[in-house]
């Protein structure tokens, strides 16, 4: 597989052109942004984590049965994806309050819900990714209504293979963001990543952050939150 001309750079991923023109290759970086941007640092080795992580996490849905865009990885930040639309909708299921859904209502932090929540924001930088609902996002053509509860279904079900599988490695899943994405006979995929810097993972016996919540609060120690989630997940 040839690597050719970068087509895009993200706020924590390069993506190159192949000469397949179904698959491209996505590169992870090391930069860390918060709050649309507004924050920026480096996360050293965060590539490589989140990039590894990803990988064995949708290799482990795809036997779970939620189709992904995982091809194959390449070395240690590069992976071949299958070249997909994303669909501009971020998906975020919560099990416990936190972050901005404590925030907007007024609630504390790690109340665990009777049943997961899930919400939809618009993906737009410029309007800074509002909330949506089902109607909105139809309404605004962003997706079908059998294209959202396809994506609803899929979220759910990532959910509870991550739930699981996390607490087999002592860490509590609080909540996470999702992207799907289109391929080009319009099947819908799980995309983009699962990683610290899209979850909020919490240890089950202290409560530890060891997400991106280090680096947006100022916690501290953020390459060491990242390194334990890699030795606790993968071995490493």
């Amino acid at each position: 597989m040839q690597k050719k001309e970068q087509l895009y750079e993200g706020k924590a991923k390069k993506v190159f052109a192949t000469d397949d023109p179904n698959i491209v290759i996505v590169d992870y970086k090391d930069d860390a942004t918060a709050f649309n941007g507004v924050k920026k640092g480096t996360i050293s080795g965060k590539g490589i984590i989140n990039n590894q992580m990803t990988n064995h996490l949708m290799r482990k849905l795809e036997e779970a049965g939620v189709p992904t865009h995982f091809v194959e990885e390449l070395s240690e930040r590069e992976t071949a994806v299958k070249k997909v639309s994303i669909v501009p909708l971020e998906v975020i299921i919560r099990n416990i309050s936190a972050g901005s859904f404590a925030k907007r209502y007024g609630v504390e932090e790690g109340i665990v819900f009777d049943e997961p929540t899930i919400e939809f924001s618009y993906k737009n930088d410029d309007l800074g990714d509002p909330l949506i609902n089902d109607y909105h996002a139809i309404a605004l053509k962003l997706a079908t209504k059998e294209e959202i509860e396809l994506i609803k279904k899929y979220a759910f079900a990532v959910n509870d293979f991550l739930k699981k599988t996390l607490l087999e490695c002592g860490i509590t899943l609080v909540d996470f963001k999702l992207e799907f994405g289109k391929l080009s006979d319009g099947t819908i995929v799980l995309a983009d990543e699962i990683s610290p810097d899209t979850c909020r993972f919490w240890d089950v016996k202290t409560g530890e952050k060891l997400d991106k919540d280090r680096f947006r609060r100022d916690l501290g120690n953020v390459e060491g939150a990242y390194q334990e989630m890699a030795r606790r997940l993968l071995g490493k």
